[in-house]
């Protein structure tokens, strides 16, 4: 079983009170856009496009003895993906699977505009938080 996850980093103009601010098009929103974007400080993190999109009826699910690949990409910025209270048993940080995995990892790097995949057998019942 394969499960992609795509990290995505949003910026989202604020008006002088601190709410967002909305507009006609997105051609519209662009010289405010470019200026929050040039802070390097995104407003929002999300995975996969959205916010609880790994939780509750969302959640990526696997049985016990079965062994998942998480693929990760992020298109902006470095990462650091951690599986709590599991692992990366083989971890491919560069994508490459022609390349030999790095064992064991807790945390694995993935560099801005890559993705990286990282294999896991879940030993234990339970709720396993991907962050």
């Amino acid at each position: 079983q394969a499960y992609y996850i795509g990290e995505q980093d949003f910026y989202v103009p604020r008006d002088d009170k601190g709410k967002y601010k909305t507009y006609a098009s997105a051609g519209d929103s662009y010289p405010d856009t470019v200026e929050v974007m040039r802070k390097l400080i995104p407003t929002h993190e999300v995975f996969n496009g959205r916010v609880d999109s790994l939780t509750g009826k969302n959640a990526l699910q696997a049985k016990v003895g079965e062994r998942v690949l998480i693929i990760h990409s992020q298109a902006n910025r470095d990462t650091r993906p951690h599986l709590i209270g599991g692992h990366g048993d083989y971890v491919w940080e560069t994508g490459k699977f022609a390349n030999p995995p790095e064992k064991d990892l807790e945390t694995w790097f993935i560099r801005g505009g890559s993705a990286g995949a990282a294999l896991y057998t879940f030993r234990q019942p339970g709720i396993y938080a991907y962050v």
